[in-house]
């Protein structure tokens, strides 16, 4: 069974975090990306991004809660460095 998150971030940056996440994520693993959406194949399992003028949103899939949490991790830790003068401390998860 595949487990599912979304991660959102109130921020008028979103389409700069969301490209910006996807450029440092393309040294490791296959990324495809465009100013408004991407997708990123991170270990743990797929995360797929969007931006609007005011929300960056990020859905991430793994086969275990260890790996979504793993996945959580990643773009919390890197977005928390990225938006770091918005005193962004990761993203809400639901």
């Amino acid at each position: 069974m595949t487990l599912h998150q979304t991660g959102t971030f109130q921020t008028p940056q979103a389409s700069k975090y969301l490209q910006q996440l996807c450029r440092h994520f393309a040294h490791k693993v296959a990324v495809e990306y465009d100013a408004s959406q991407g997708r990123a194949a991170l270990p743990p399992g797929p995360a797929v991004l969007s931006a609007t003028a005011e929300l960056l949103r990020v859905e991430i899939s793994a086969e275990t809660e260890a790996d979504l949490a793993r996945a959580r991790f990643i773009i919390d830790d890197h977005l928390k460095r990225f938006a770091f003068r918005e005193g962004c401390e990761g993203m809400s998860w639901v």
